[in-house]
């Protein structure tokens, strides 16, 4: 037994219908009472009293749509995010560091470029990647994690040639009948599947690593949005690993891969379940990719990109059967589907194939079937979601850091009305508030500043009508991640009865500034289950 605790003198976020309160007290992992510091005080008269000198108290952040292992891999390769890498120059330069400092023919992996934030305006070449690393194999994958270039050492061992079919649902550009080292969608598994597995001690430090990471951020819970695509099954065991060795930090709701190079069915084979798994690792859904992405013009849309940004409708990642028959299959296992769908016309496939999937045999009532990213959604994509109960997990800090990639693309008319928070929230949806980290960057604070301004990060300001209130943004950041893993009654709000997994912000961001809480706030104490995974000034020490 713990020692009971108690948080007092700021203010408690005990949740959207509870409001605020002055103080809680937790014992044995759970809110033992919340209100006055008086009350609480009666309440656990021997606790430990944490001071919280007018800082703020929220349910710890649910992260409902990320990568996990992927971000903790990521963080050991090439940086090549837009706030560090603005140029080509400085890209290659990384590059060509990273490949003098590694054994020649070892691989070199780079993440997270934009090419719409880079000077030259365009991808990196294979060219250039063979002058940067002319004695190693090197594949660097865009923001949206949609695409990627291979230099020719990669391409050589991936087997690709100018003569190389386009895979379906996959894109291998040439320009001139020759080969420039850009893979779209699908096609990235062809270099994918030729770079060297990690071993799962490499799998079991990415996920302490990643879940470190965001337990310094106020994360108590999160997702692994696609397990088993970069390692196949053993990242189920590295999981469970993870878990039997205390290395686990957040509690974890698992989406396998379910295209058919996924995992998904050789799960399935192998004896796992929805739902297997405790409170700390439970295995719950599957994923299916509908498209791409709208800043790489591969999400899929009813009417054109712009024809200055290139044109076309973006691609479909299959063809309505294949994906209906998917969605079938997944749904009828007992799985909750959690399928990859932004551009207005893959929403449709997706919705068309959830509605033929709706049976008296195998009904959607009680599933919480979601669509990730739902970014360009129509109301009456709206309507038959709401009527099916289906779910949208957004991310809005896509709005901060692609928005203004939004409009060159997409004009100011669709980009504006991108990830409608509020009114998804007035239609009574749950829209649960995420990063897709690593596509984006995990930390909630920017989530939390896009969804209070409707701001870029070059000041843009997109729909500012879909903006919430700083408690509106919290909801959706943590009871409504909550929701879409049936744990709404466990956490997600401060109330007694529920898990402490608590957040102890740097400051009370109900009384600052939006721009405060973007440049100035971060997370002080992380509490999952009463236990601090994260203690920057050792309030609990």
């Amino acid at each position: 037994m713990t020692q009971d605790v108690i948080l007092t003198g700021g203010r408690v976020f005990r949740g959207l219908a509870g409001g605020f309160a002055e103080a809680l007290a937790v014992r044995d992992g759970r809110i033992l009472a919340v209100g006055s510091a008086a009350e609480m005080a009666a309440a656990a008269p021997d606790a430990r009293v944490v001071s919280l000198e007018g800082r703020a108290v929220i349910p710890a952040f649910n992260e409902a749509h990320m990568h996990l292992l992927p971000y903790g891999l990521a963080l050991g390769q090439v940086n090549l995010r837009a706030e560090e890498v603005r140029s080509l120059d400085e890209a290659l330069r990384r590059i060509r560091a990273a490949a003098e400092a590694a054994p020649k023919g070892a691989w070199i992996l780079g993440r997270g470029y934009d090419h719409g934030e880079l000077d030259v305006g365009r991808h990196p070449t294979a060219a250039e990647l063979d002058a940067a690393a002319p004695d190693n194999p090197v594949f660097i994958v865009r923001t949206c994690g949609h695409m990627g270039v291979a230099n020719s050492a990669a391409m050589q061992l991936a087997g690709v040639g100018h003569n190389t079919p386009d895979p379906e649902g996959g894109v291998i550009e040439r320009k001139g009948g020759a080969l420039t080292g850009l893979f779209q969608e699908r096609a990235m598994r062809l270099v994918r599947d030729v770079i060297p597995a990690p071993a799962i001690g490499l799998l079991v430090d990415a996920i302490e690593r990643a879940g470190n990471h965001l337990a310094s951020l106020g994360f108590a819970s999160a997702t692994d949005m696609n397990v088993g695509m970069i390692a196949d099954m053993a990242e189920i065991e590295a999981y469970r690993e993870a878990q039997r060795s205390g290395r686990l930090r957040q509690r974890m709701w698992q989406v396998l891969a379910g295209n058919p190079e996924g995992i998904a069915q050789l799960a399935w084979e192998q004896g796992l379940r929805p739902m297997q798994g405790d409170d700390m690792l439970r295995w719950g859904a599957v994923k299916v990719f509908a498209d791409g992405s709208a800043g790489g013009l591969t999400a899929a849309f009813f009417e054109p990109y712009l024809a200055s940004a290139g044109g076309g409708t973006g691609v479909f990642t299959f063809p309505d059967e294949k994906i209906h028959a998917l969605l079938k299959l997944y749904h009828e296992q007992g799985w909750q589907l959690d399928i990859h769908a932004i551009g207005d016309a893959a929403i449709e496939q997706v919705l068309l194939g959830m509605e033929a999937a709706d049976t008296p045999a195998h009904p959607f009532a009680g599933r919480r079937h979601r669509i990730e990213h739902c970014g360009f959604v129509t109301r009456d994509q709206r309507r038959r979601m709401k009527a099916r109960e289906i779910l949208p997990v957004p991310q809005p800090v896509f709005m901060y850091e692609f928005g203004d990639l939004y409009i060159r693309n997409l004009g100011h008319g669709r980009s504006d009305h991108a990830y409608p928070m509020r009114t998804w929230f007035e239609e009574g949806h749950h829209p649960a508030a995420s990063s897709d980290c690593p596509v984006s960057t995990v930390d909630p604070f920017v989530n939390l500043f896009t969804m209070i301004t409707r701001k870029t990060n070059r000041g843009t300001v997109m729909g500012p009508e879909e903006a919430l209130t700083v408690e509106q943004a919290i909801h959706c950041q943590t009871w409504c991640g909550a929701y879409t893993q049936f744990a709404e009654d466990r956490r997600g709000t401060l109330e007694p009865g529920m898990q402490a997994d608590i957040a102890v912000l740097s400051r009370d961001i109900f009384a600052t500034t939006p721009e405060d809480i973007l440049r100035d706030t971060r997370c002080d104490l992380t509490l999952r289950g009463g236990e601090a995974i994260f203690d920057r000034h050792g309030a609990l020490a």
